[in-house]
């Protein structure tokens, strides 16, 4: 769209003649009368009227001789006929815009016309006017609000889902995965365990709560525990040796029989020492024996 301005109305030359001067249609005499001059024509002012005067785009009337007259790209206008199409402002001396249909408008009435539209009222984004731009799209500054809480965003950042706007606290309320340990959303990093999230500030001992990010650990009926607690407050005792049985290094196997356990390596007869796992072996009292030194006792 683009914007004229008019340097003001502008009309025919007119005089008067002192000596005998015929006017060029009808043959008048001009001496001492008002008379135009067109094309290197001179004429009365009634018959320029009536066979010259170019016709007003707006009212279809002559424009004479006397009137003011306003052109733009080979149309005419009276000065007071030339005005807004929409709000009917005079233009003679104001900017306006022509459009490709041939009416006339102010620079505001324009804009409004040929504006690009508010993807959120859908009404038009006036020039100047506060908004915001998102991939090709326009959006009046208030219309700009979170698709969840309906508030304008402004100048907070903004995620989206699909075609959908959201602000940060909502898109992380309603989409992103929430910790396993709080329950809240994890906006960014985080661990995963066990195909559960967690933030890093909540993966920790339990214990003694000393963060486990990055440290050897395990777990027990959903906590999780550093090594060192996990030896003192949680693991069963072996048996044989006494020492926690961890899982941790050596030895990282098992043997349970009824209420006791033993480190796979600690399961061994107390007389002979043969490694009784996945063997028969005999418990008497608090020890356990191979068969053959059983039979001995």
């Amino acid at each position: 769209m683009t914007f004229y301005r008019h340097s003001g109305p502008k009309s025919y030359m007119t005089s008067t003649m002192t000596d005998r001067f015929d006017c060029y249609y009808c043959r008048d005499n001009l001496h001492g009368k008002k008379y135009v001059k067109k094309d290197e024509k001179h004429m009365c002012p009634k018959c320029f009227d009536k066979l010259c005067a170019n016709t007003c785009a707006e009212c279809k009337r002559p424009i004479g001789a006397d009137a003011k007259e306003l052109h733009h790209k080979n149309r005419y206008w009276h000065e007071d006929c030339f005005r807004c199409t929409k709000c009917y402002k005079p233009l003679a001396s104001e900017p306006f815009s022509a459009r490709d249909d041939g009416k006339i408008m102010c620079g505001k009435c324009g804009a409004r016309e040929d504006g690009n539209r508010c993807q959120g009222c859908y009404k038009v984004v006036m020039p100047g006017s506060k908004n915001v731009e998102y991939k090709n799209k326009v959006w009046h500054e208030e219309c700009f609000t979170c698709f969840e809480c309906k508030q304008p965003i402004r100048t907070q950042s903004f995620l989206t889902k699909g075609e959908d706007i959201f602000c940060a606290p909502c898109h992380d309320k309603k989409f992103a995965k929430k910790c396993f340990h709080c329950k809240q959303p994890i906006t960014s990093g985080g661990i995963s365990y066990q195909d559960q999230p967690w933030h890093s500030e909540c993966f920790v001992c339990r214990t003694c709560k000393k963060s486990l990010s990055g440290i050897r650990f395990t777990s027990h009926e959903n906590s999780v525990y550093c090594v060192d607690c996990y030896k003192t407050d949680v693991a069963k005792k072996c048996h044989g040796c006494k020492n926690p049985i961890t899982g941790f290094g050596h030895g990282t196997n098992v043997v349970n029989y009824e209420s006791y356990s033993w480190h796979e390596y600690c399961f061994n007869c107390k007389k002979c020492s043969l490694s009784l796992a996945n063997k028969r072996f005999v418990l008497t009292g608090d020890h356990i024996y191979c068969p053959d030194c059983a039979k001995k006792l």
